[in-house]
């Protein structure tokens, strides 16, 4: 982003000539941006409980597939945020899940090849990619 003079007629060619003007550059990459994003802003409309096994896996940058949930709480749809809860029912991690709560309900505890033969689709392996993750405790902390 720049801010320029805009009392001048064409600006923006000014700014291409070489005007004065104050640049403010990104500190962060836009997926870093984008977990900022879903941990600080969206509202969980959910929860996944997980076994240790899928705890272990999202401490080393993993997706959360459905193996690894054995518990389902709250409405949500596709696309919707929801908290991911370790075996001890902490918050550990934050997502979009990319299925919804009745689709999780039928595929958690399964493995990513049975998605499509027990829904009639598959949206992906993981409930909630990993790039669409973020660890929220900090001795989970690990570049996802």
């Amino acid at each position: 982003m720049c801010i320029a003079a805009g009392d001048h007629p064409h600006p923006v060619r000014r700014l291409e000539e070489g005007g004065r003007c104050t640049w403010f550059v990104p500190t962060e990459t836009p997926l870093a941006a984008r977990k900022q994003w879903i941990a600080g802003t969206l509202r969980p409309a959910g929860a996944l409980g997980i076994d240790a096994g899928a705890l272990k896996a999202l401490s080393v940058g993993k997706s959360l597939l459905p193996a690894g949930v054995v518990r389902l709480a709250g409405r949500f749809g596709q696309g919707d945020t929801v908290s991911i809860l370790a075996p001890d029912g902490t918050e550990v991690a934050r997502g979009i899940s990319a299925y919804s709560d009745g689709d999780v309900a039928r595929i958690m505890g399964r493995k990513s090849a049975e998605i499509e033969g027990i829904l009639g689709y598959r949206s992906g392996d993981a409930l909630v990619h990993r790039d669409d993750l973020v660890i929220l405790r900090r001795e989970m902390a690990c570049p996802i």
